[in-house]
């Protein structure tokens, strides 16, 4: 598979299948693999790509903005106006590219979108600060393993005692990452998530996420919904954060739903 260099960054690219172009942004700590069932299941044709710094990319040079560069990669990979659909922080920057790249963006399915920033002033939002702070502390103290630890339970799929070795170490080995995207999600600088950028957005765009997810996935849901005309939003019951990959069927059918104006 090919590497391509951009913004500095050696990015490993996959595409599988033929059709209409999509292009699949993973979540933080993960690797394009997680979403290539769900990539073979809608069909088309499909671009995913390791983020700097995961798989089989190179690291990050912690020098450009990390949400920004994951976004300029996205926009370098789109061929004309594409679907794009995102996961988790890989969620945020398809949002991102939506907004300032309308003319690369046809369509855009976001799953369980981390913009914590378009949930503040909520109960859930309130929430999630509080259960978020011991990780927090655990960077802060320089004990990334554990930090690694407090993620994985608060957004993993499995239990940290369950994950091999090899998986909780290469959590370990990138949690800084999380560090690195933290400020676009947490505060928004750019102001991706007000009513006024989002009002801008005139493509179809679907949300998805778990019906046992952190109930501030819910209110970022429901704030986006109210900024973007024509958005929807879609509940896959008994689904938790990481269900792209633990519910590949049902989160697929509803993207093909999507697509045809069955929603």
């Amino acid at each position: 598979m090919p590497q391509i260099a951009h913004a500095g960054h050696n990015v490993w690219v996959k595409t599988v299948g033929e059709g209409a172009p999509t292009l699949m942004i993973h979540c933080a700590l993960s690797r394009h693999e997680m979403l290539l069932p769900l990539a073979e299941s809608i069909g088309g044709r499909v671009t995913l790509f390791d983020m700097p710094g995961h798989g089989r990319s190179a690291d990050w040079d912690g020098q450009a903005e990390y949400q920004g560069l994951i976004t300029e990669i996205a926009a370098g990979l789109c061929e004309g106006p594409t679907h794009v659909i995102g996961h988790s922080f890989g969620a945020t920057a398809a949002l991102r590219l939506a907004v300032e790249r309308p003319d690369l963006v046809s369509r855009l399915t976001l799953i369980e979108p981390v913009y914590f920033a378009a949930a503040k002033g909520t109960d859930a939002h309130q929430v999630h600060k509080g259960v978020f702070r011991p990780f927090v502390g655990a960077m802060l103290m320089g004990d990334e393993d554990r930090a690694a630890e407090i993620f994985n339970g608060l957004w993993g799929d499995a239990d940290w005692a369950d994950l091999s070795p090899r998986r909780r170490q290469y959590l370990t080995d990138r949690i800084h990452l999380v560090v690195a995207g933290g400020g676009a999600i947490e505060e928004d600088a750019d102001g991706i998530t007000s009513s006024e950028r989002l009002a801008e957005v005139q493509v179809p765009v679907t949300l998805i996420r778990g019906a046992d997810s952190p109930a501030v996935i819910a209110a970022i849901h429901e704030a986006l919904v109210s900024r973007i005309s024509g958005a929807s939003d879609h509940v896959v019951g008994s689904a938790a954060h990481m269900l792209p990959a633990t519910h590949v069927d049902e989160v697929a059918a509803i993207i093909r739903a999507a697509e045809q104006g069955t929603d």
